[in-house]
């Protein structure tokens, strides 16, 4: 007897096979037959075998880094489309996904999505599930999303480059407590002679805590990853697009500081925002128009936002009032807040120091009513803008007071607030 619950299992599957047809990396969906007892679906052959068995049959069982970048680059792509479209893969491993060919590492093809599923906006998937050395540690909390879809390529990216797991035990416990406590190691053989790109890459992405962890989009835009890549492969990102629609949600005052920070930022650590830019600025005059907008934030396929919406967030954006975003006023609204702050403590401390010496005029190291008036020129009491970032209430904001309000701006813009 088939049990409903499989039924729609497999429904759901057809759904997400059927949401995601086209996509050169995601094996193809032809079509689904049921009978009394089973349910047949047809879909594309892939004759080249599953990537584990690729990798095994390298010497060492580990990649050339040209050729690891083009697979992982063809990971992420799936990844960032499965995002869009509001699923999560969950169960991202080498056993699932196959090649077209068997002497071709350029047509990789995502297969099985069994244990994926779509995730509404905001929310988190509280049960455990996919392989233990995949599994990214918010799973193992049960507070997962997108991101953990990331972490497991990173994973494979480790293999890939040193054919030995990151995080590794003789039981399933144990792999969970290495996962949860522990960090990759990067000084055995062969990491020393991998590039500092490569490593910096993989490190971006093992990292714990998912808001600070670079997104499929983000790691597409690194210099590892893209060498031999286009600009035009890159998919828009959907925690830009989240963070867009959080910004308007933000006080003054904090739009007023996070555009004080992304004025601190050089063009290296703006290259993946760059990258998105230029996928929303279709007709490329090097603005946002309010039809561009428009046409981003309906790819955010579980949102549906509202035309309204879409001209509430660009008046937000717009900081000079006229009517269109350009490139600094884009990077306020999508910065990665916690990313900056995880990937270098000393960058993020000479920012963040930065950003506040916009506001703190006299250099006594507080920003008063005073300065704040005169750096957003806004008329009328300041008292509400400076009550938000005024913990202690003493009527002024301390270098700690605003790092805080920095750090507080991004907490929701990966997971996205209801519009």
């Amino acid at each position: 007897m088939v049990l409903p619950i499989a039924v729609e299992d497999v429904k759901r599957e057809v759904r997400i096979l059927k949401a995601l047809a086209g996509h050169e990396n995601v094996v193809q969906f032809y079509n689904a037959f049921e009978d009394d007892s089973y349910v047949y679906i047809a879909m594309e052959l892939c004759e080249g075998g599953e990537l584990l068995d690729r990798i095994l049959s390298k010497k060492d069982s580990r990649y050339t880094e040209k050729d690891a970048a083009i697979v992982v680059r063809q990971m992420l792509k799936v990844a960032a489309e499965c995002h869009l479209h509001g699923l999560v893969h969950r169960d991202m491993k080498p056993e699932n996904f196959l090649f077209k060919s068997p002497k071709d590492d350029s047509s990789l093809k995502a297969t099985d999505f069994g244990l994926s599923d779509f995730i509404r906006p905001g929310k988190k998937f509280q049960d455990i599930v996919g392989s233990a050395y995949y599994v990214a540690p918010e799973v193992l909390k049960r507070k997962s999303g997108p991101e953990s879809d990331v972490w497991s390529i990173g994973v494979i990216t480790y293999i890939l480059l040193c054919g030995r797991r990151p995080f590794w035990d003789k039981t399933e416990d144990g792999i969970f407590k290495e996962v949860l406590r522990n960090k990759p190691d990067f000084r055995r053989k062969p990491w020393p002679g991998i590039s500092n790109a490569a490593k910096d890459f993989v490190k971006k992405i093992l990292v714990k805590d998912p808001r600070a962890r670079l997104t499929a989009a983000q790691a597409l835009s690194h210099p590892w990853v893209r060498e031999g890549g286009e600009a035009s492969d890159i998919p828009l990102d959907i925690s830009v697009l989240s963070n867009m629609r959080q910004f308007v949600k933000y006080s003054r005052f904090k739009q007023f500081a996070l555009r004080a920070l992304a004025s601190t930022l050089d063009d290296e650590e703006l290259a993946d925002i760059r990258d998105q830019f230029d996928a929303i600025d279709v007709d490329k005059n090097g603005s946002i128009s309010l039809e561009e907008m428009r046409q981003a934030l309906e790819k955010d396929i579980p949102w549906k936002i509202k035309d309204s919406r879409v001209h509430e967030i660009l008046q937000a954006i717009d900081s000079n009032t006229d009517g269109l975003v350009d490139f600094p006023e884009f990077v306020a609204a999508t910065l990665h807040v916690h990313q900056l702050q995880e990937h270098s403590s000393e960058k993020w401390h000479q920012r963040s120091q930065a950003a506040f010496e916009k506001f703190d005029f006299d250099k006594d190291g507080f920003i008063t009513p005073d300065e704040l008036k005169m750096h957003t020129c806004l008329k009328g009491s300041i008292e509400p803008l400076l009550e938000e970032a005024d913990i202690d209430k003493d009527g002024k904001i301390s270098l700690s007071e605003f790092r805080r309000l920095l750090r507080t701006a991004s907490l929701s813009s990966r997971g996205g607030v209801g519009t």
